[in-house]
């Protein structure tokens, strides 16, 4: 799953009545995964605490990391006060973590209920909105990627690189933007392609780039237009955390399913890599463009 984006002492503001303007002054930590997004988070903000648990696999120079057991979330949150840090960002890929029952400290003997719990029943929004409760219970205001690097979105819509969409491409980021609508309340996934009116494919756990590969396997005769992969958040999606991206390999997957355009929510789907993104779209001659809302 994707994740990821405060101080110990009163539990914080609901996050829907917070602003980046409205959080804590203070140190930054990034709570890194695997991917691009820590990495750039890192650059421009180069005195952040950088934390990763252990075993996750993460872009950033291990020497520069501090990892902390799963298991361990009491020393993690110490962690994170004895290095002045107010503020935290969560970022970049995880897989849902395996761990040993037999070595829990005693925040994690209270969290583990809620959190096997949310593990078990439910997808990854649930998981990542009780990720979100638990530090903020512990005091640390939670931010977004997009508020620490505003770059990172597309605030308004319009066309970012390629030729301008033509009208089948409109409707058929139309129709993909109402099935995702659809799929919201299930908590399944934050992409689908679809072509000439047709669903080709929506995103499941596997993720966008798997999906793209599945939608390249599509026969031509079931095909009535090229193909637009649509992203969107879900409705009602906490977008500190799990907010929907691409990079260059989505625009390298969709040229190879033969999909021409690439449409996006605006102000709610990350750009990694922007330059190379917008670039490679360039070259490929794949449109991206930011839907109205």
């Amino acid at each position: 799953m994707a994740l990821f984006g405060r101080r110990g002492g009163a539990r914080a503001a609901p996050a829907q009545d917070r602003t980046a303007a409205e959080a804590p002054d203070g140190r930054l930590a990034i709570i890194a995964g695997a991917g691009a997004l820590p990495v750039a988070l890192a650059e421009a903000e180069p005195q952040a605490f950088r934390v990763s648990l252990a075993g996750i696999d993460c872009d950033l120079p291990e020497e520069t990391l501090t990892r902390y057991r799963f298991e361990k979330l009491g020393s993690l949150f110490r962690g994170l006060r004895d290095a002045g840090v107010t503020r935290v960002v969560l970022a970049g890929s995880l897989a849902r973590p395996e761990f040993d029952k037999t070595a829990l400290d005693a925040k994690m003997l209270m969290l583990a209920p809620r959190l096997l719990k949310a593990m078990g029943q439910g997808g990854d929004d649930s998981l990542l909105r009780l990720v979100i409760s638990i530090f903020e219970e512990e005091g640390f205001a939670v931010q977004g990627a997009h508020e620490v690097l505003p770059e990172l979105i597309a605030p308004t819509p319009g066309l970012l690189a390629g030729p301008a969409p033509d009208a089948q491409a409109r409707a058929d980021a139309t129709r993909g933007a109402e099935i995702l609508a659809h799929m919201a309340p299930l908590d399944i996934g934050q992409a689908c392609v679809v072509a000439g009116g047709l669903c080709l494919g929506i995103e499941t756990l596997q993720g966008s780039d798997a999906l793209l590969r599945y939608v390249a396997t599509t026969p031509a005769h079931l095909r009535r237009a090229p193909g637009v992969f649509v992203k969107r958040p879900k409705t009602g999606q906490d977008l500190r955390v799990d907010m929907p991206a691409i990079g260059p390999a989505t625009v390298e997957g969709a040229h190879a399913a033969g999909l021409a355009a690439i449409a996006i929510a605006p102000g709610a789907v990350l750009l990694l890599d922007r330059a190379a993104l917008l670039a490679r779209a360039e070259d490929l001659g794949v449109t991206i463009w930011v839907q109205e809302t």
